[in-house]
């Protein structure tokens, strides 16, 4: 894990928390240039049609987008960070604005990134989620409040959950029936898996996990 980061920085709220890296290919995607710039940061790449930020930036690596497009800005830098060979990536700036459709457009990226075999967190003020796709995830024991798990096929089978307060052994879960929703960390190792599936998992904090 950790072989080649990307850093995505979206436009929606962003309180200037980033997980320190040695490198991470950086992409600003449209608005989220004005986070880069705030926190003093030059990204590598930024991808965009500008219509958030309203201008286009200069001195930069442009890859500009017509606004009339199907991909969201965010998408389009997924893209680019997977034809770079990343193969992890951390996107900031994806939750929370008045903006609900983009959060949700957000949590299908993290599903397109695990289904090309690359991991990706999205990291909100207060929580942090990834998708595990066929595979499993773990936390130590530094982790703590409330872990959710959510079925984002029709049946995601051979759920583990181990480790937290509410164990689970071999369960199948669907995308229609909420039953993974607030376990809770105990201080100690623990073990989220599916055999066949993809699950998103959503907890408190900013404690990365090892896949």
């Amino acid at each position: 894990m950790y072989q080649k980061n990307c850093r995505i920085l979206g436009a929606a709220s962003f309180d200037g928390f980033f997980y320190p890296l040695p490198y991470a290919l950086t992409i600003a995607a449209d608005g989220g240039y004005a986070h880069a710039k705030k926190a003093g940061l030059r990204p590598d790449i930024v991808v965009g049609d500008f219509d958030s930020l309203g201008y286009i930036p200069e001195n930069e690596t442009i890859v500009r987008h017509p606004v009339m497009k199907d991909e969201t800005d965010l998408l389009l830098a997924a893209d680019l960070g997977l034809q770079q060979d990343c193969d992890t990536f951390f996107i900031y700036g994806g939750t929370g604005g008045a903006r609900l459709d983009h959060t949700i457009g957000n949590i299908q990226i993290l599903l397109y990134l695990a289904k090309r075999h690359a991991h990706g967190f999205l990291v909100g003020p207060k929580e942090t989620m990834t998708v595990i796709y066929n595979e499993g995830i773990s936390f130590d024991q530094r982790a703590e409040g409330t872990v959710s798990v959510f079925s984002l096929s029709d049946e995601s089978r051979g759920v583990c959950e181990r480790g937290l307060f509410y164990p689970l052994e071999q369960a199948t879960l669907t995308h229609d029936y909420p039953l993974g929703i607030s376990n809770q960390f105990q201080k100690k190792d623990a073990l989220l898996s599916v055999e066949q599936g993809a699950l998103l998992v959503v907890w408190e904090g900013r404690f990365l996990p090892f896949v």
